[in-house]
């Protein structure tokens, strides 16, 4: 007979904790290199079991032949056809497929990761203040991204990047098991901050890296993490950079990871059906106008 879950839990919790010791880096790198590999005729086949064991909808996938994908990675990162993420008409729309992890107001500068840990506005966005200031007793909103799900990145509304941080890190995994048992996860995980300026007000999309996470596309700039930098740095986006429509894509996870969205005090409502552990698809509504 099988153990029952409530007995594998605290193994479970035990494996995950393990993660402290492995060299994420090396890890992501290897995985970068190896989701790069083509693999000929055996790569149709090594798909086809990775869709057949996560359940991956092609019916919507531009190009659902396997056969013309040259490595994993070009898989990972397909693109939808057009009809397949309809936007609502709701002021912000969810701007990957994934499952909302938290979602609520900010408590000063304050947000929940998982039940009983917490982490800071400051700490998320690389100690740089100013920022943090920008979104206190606003709203946020976490969405995590399974290996099942698209993992292209979409604008929740109409915008133009100005800003973009990134913040050195380590890279555990973001999966829910591992939010619950690593404090102020997505304030310790190498993560990329873009800051829009809106219609809205300041909206921050946090593209939070994992292991495995080789790196971080942007719509104007290819493979900003894993990065050499020691330090938090923080750069203007080029003015020549186009304003993004709701809906655009302004990056991809190359391997999946964790999108945290950030708005200021007063400037949208999360819808009220709207609660932790929900799925979402990209371009399903999110939040209004307050």
């Amino acid at each position: 007979m099988s153990e029952s879950p409530s007995k594998l839990e605290p193994l479970l919790n035990s494996l995950t904790l393990l993660q402290h010791v492995l060299p994420h880096h090396l890890l992501s790198k290897l995985m970068f290199y190896a989701t790069r590999m083509p693999l000929g005729k055996a790569m149709p086949w090594l798909l086809q079991r990775f869709v057949n064991q996560y359940n991956i909808d092609l019916s919507c996938a531009a190009q659902p032949d396997l056969s013309a994908y040259q490595n994993f990675n070009q898989f990972f990162t397909r693109a939808l056809t057009p009809e397949a993420r309809p936007l609502a008409a709701t002021a912000v729309v969810s701007p990957v497929d994934g499952t909302i992890s938290e979602l609520g107001k900010i408590h000063s500068e304050t947000l929940i990761q998982a039940k009983n840990h917490q982490f800071t506005l400051t700490e998320l966005l690389g100690g740089f203040s100013p920022v943090a200031r920008l979104f206190e007793d606003g709203n946020y909103c976490t969405l995590y991204l399974s290996p099942r799900d698209y993992h292209r990145i979409h604008a929740p509304l109409a915008g133009k990047p100005i800003d973009v941080i990134y913040v050195p890190g380590r890279l555990f995994s973001v999966s829910p098991r591992t939010a619950r048992n690593i404090p102020r996860l997505f304030a310790r995980n190498e993560r990329v901050v873009v800051l829009f300026k809106t219609v809205l007000g300041p909206m921050a999309l946090v593209m939070v890296g994992a292991i495995f996470v080789g790196s971080v596309d942007l719509a104007w700039d290819e493979g900003v993490m894993p990065n050499a930098w020691r330090k938090p740095q923080r750069w203007q986006v080029p003015d020549t950079t186009p304003h993004y429509d709701k809906g655009a894509e302004v990056g991809r996870f190359n391997m999946g990871s964790t999108v945290i969205l950030l708005f200021g005090k007063q400037q949208i409502a999360w819808l009220p059906e709207l609660s932790a552990g929900q799925r979402m698809l990209m371009g399903q509504g999110l939040g209004n106008r307050i």
